[in-house]
């Protein structure tokens, strides 16, 4: 009896185990809010989007405008005091309808503080490895917004990632 009792035990752990940890690895509620609806109308998506931050109103993609920068940003990657990999991005920014123009208007602001974050992502080795996985992305992102909003004082609604390239540099 006892020689069944332990193994049981220790089965009956292992699986209360790997479901606690399945269920704290499963996607968010607002990722499958995106994926239940990824073309749908705009507005189940936007309003999944803006539930991390309470203080933007949820618009609708129909609100929205999109500024491409005219040109795109290269950042070195050093290792070693040399650079070794360079990385070229375009983006684009999202905006509330008529904001375009302002966009325009403080493009060189903006450049500045992009190429900054984009620095200070780099430093922290966020352009090594697996530079597009999805959580690295996602604070790349986030610090570009961050940094967006700071200059345009709220206009700004999204920064797109539209291209992203690493180019290794041979010695």
């Amino acid at each position: 009896m006892k020689k069944i009792v332990l193994p049981l035990i220790l089965l009956l752990i292992g699986v209360g185990g790997g479901v606690g940890a399945g269920l704290m690895l499963t996607a968010a509620p607002e990722e499958e809010t995106m994926a239940e609806n990824p073309c749908g109308d705009g507005h189940a998506v936007a309003d999944a989007m803006d539930k991390d931050d309470q203080n933007v109103q949820p618009v609708s993609l129909d609100e929205r405008e999109y500024a491409r920068m005219n040109n795109q940003f290269v950042v070195p990657v050093v290792m070693n005091e040399r650079v070794a990999a360079l990385i070229v991005m375009s983006l684009s920014i999202e905006v509330e309808v008529g904001g375009q123009e302002a966009v325009f208007t403080h493009e060189p602001r903006l450049r500045d503080a992009f190429l900054q974050v984009m620095f200070d992502h780099a430093n922290m080795g966020g352009f090594n490895g697996a530079f597009t996985s999805s959580s690295n992305m996602r604070l790349l992102r986030e610090a570009l917004k961050d940094a967006a909003n700071r200059t345009m004082r709220g206009h700004i609604t999204d920064v797109l990632i539209i291209d992203i390239v690493r180019q290794d540099v041979t010695n």
